[in-house]
């Protein structure tokens, strides 16, 4: 490993590109610490720690949402619009084609992201400002027209500059700009956990932080061996002689990895889960007596952990098997590999290789699809099993953590290896 690192140092172009992001994610925490005006943060955060959907909900902000900072939503709204067109190019077949067409094709649908990132942004925005003002908690001061329409303002500014931020990142190739704000949220959160366990840490409770420290590292191995395990699929090209010169009759593998959807179904579900509680909100202190009723009787539903963890499963397995039909296509890949002149050895090509594509990646994705699952849930395991409250392995958490260190890794490698090779 420190010889690694010392590869790193030695290059100076590779450097400089490290420490530009660890500057930008410096500016990032920065921002994440500055406060619109008129907020009472104690009881912001008293709020989220009270509420588990709204503190997933702050992870994937980055962490600035509990702070009510200029930058609350973090990249949210961005991921939304992101997974929007996804599912819009399934159904449309103009964002289809523009898909299709290669860079060009994709900075068009990246700039309708960015520009339907905005009008998210504000909604959410207003939302989360309206839920805070009607949770009875003081966490909202009484605002004027102007007050309020300049903090909307100030929110969807916030978005659109840690969105920027997210593809100066990107450009340096040294991960994913936009995984690296959510990590970087999430670290941050790590030593303030750690000290309010110290504080509290009590010799008659040691057995139940050891059963911590054991499920938290055996989580960790367990989403390093998902998110890297794949199934590889034996690909064969058959030999074609053009002029003077052979081509193909080389053997390949098409890899399926165990968990394609990566962590957006989670999203999903939460996006999903959400919902009911935050309109139910609105509700609970109508004139209107059955709706009030109706309106209690949803929050204490969803107050229910067992409930909301049986949901909240049900949700993220069935959005995993969704998700990856959406960006699997296997009849497109049998398609591709029967005009290369390649074939699966004992299938035919067409629609028997298609058929046998499905047939094993709805196998595959049967434990990738309990395995977020339980990942989603991990947080009420952990409670219930240790009762630590200070320390929660949040496994959506870790399932970004360890997933944006494995790109980090690989992607460092990569130029390492590249600039070997050209012998610098």
């Amino acid at each position: 490993m420190w010889e690694k690192i010392r590869q790193i140092l030695k290059v100076k172009d590779l450097r400089n590109r490290i420490l530009f992001v660890l500057a930008m994610l410096i500016i990032f925490r920065m921002a994440a610490h500055i406060p619109i005006p008129g907020v009472n943060v104690d009881n912001l955060k008293s709020f989220f720690e009270s509420n588990q959907l709204l503190g997933l909900l702050n992870v994937f902000s980055g962490g600035g949402m509990e702070n009510f900072s200029v930058v609350m939503l973090g990249v949210a709204p961005y991921i939304t619009a992101t997974i929007i067109f996804q599912l819009l190019t399934m159904i449309i077949p103009k964002l289809e084609e523009m898909q299709k067409e290669g860079e060009a094709g994709r900075a068009k649908l990246n700039q309708y992201q960015r520009l339907l990132t905005v009008p998210l942004a504000g909604l959410q925005a207003y939302g989360m400002i309206t839920v805070f003002k009607q949770s009875g908690q003081g966490i909202v001061d009484e605002m004027s027209l102007f007050q309020f329409a300049t903090t909307i303002i100030t929110i969807i500014g916030g978005t659109i500059f840690l969105m920027w931020l997210g593809e100066l990142m990107s450009e340096k190739h040294i991960g994913n700009g936009i995984s690296l704000i959510i990590f970087a949220g999430i670290v941050a959160r790590v030593p303030t956990s750690i000290q309010q366990t110290i504080a509290t840490f009590d010799m008659s409770n040691l057995i139940p932080y050891i059963i911590f420290a054991i499920i938290a590292v055996v989580t960790v191995a367990a989403i390093v061996i998902i998110t890297e395990g794949q199934r590889n699929i034996p690909v064969s090209y058959a030999k074609r002689i053009r002029g003077m010169r052979m081509y193909g009759g080389v053997d390949t593998h098409l890899p399926l990895r165990v968990n394609q959807a990566g962590v957006i179904p989670i999203i999903f579900a939460i996006s999903i889960i959400l919902v009911p509680p935050m309109i139910a909100n609105f509700f609970v202190n109508s004139d209107v007596f059955w709706l009030a009723n109706i309106a209690t009787w949803v929050k204490t539903i969803f107050e229910n952990q067992f409930l909301y963890a049986a949901f909240y499963f049900i949700l993220v397995v069935a959005f995993t098997y969704f998700y990856t039909a959406v960006i699997f296509h296997p009849t497109q890949i049998a398609d591709n590999l029967q005009k290369q002149g390649g074939f699966v050895p004992g299938i035919r090509p067409g629609r028997p290789t298609s058929d046998f594509l499905s047939y094993v990646s709805s196998r595959i994705i049967l434990g990738g699809a309990l395995f977020l699952g339980i990942i989603a849930i991990l947080p009420n395991i952990i409670q219930s099993a240790t009762s630590i409250t200070t320390l929660v392995i949040g496994g959506t958490s870790l399932l970004i953590v360890v997933s944006v260190v494995i790109e980090i890794v690989k992607q460092i490698e990569s130029q390492l290896v590249m600039r070997n090779y050209e012998g610098f």
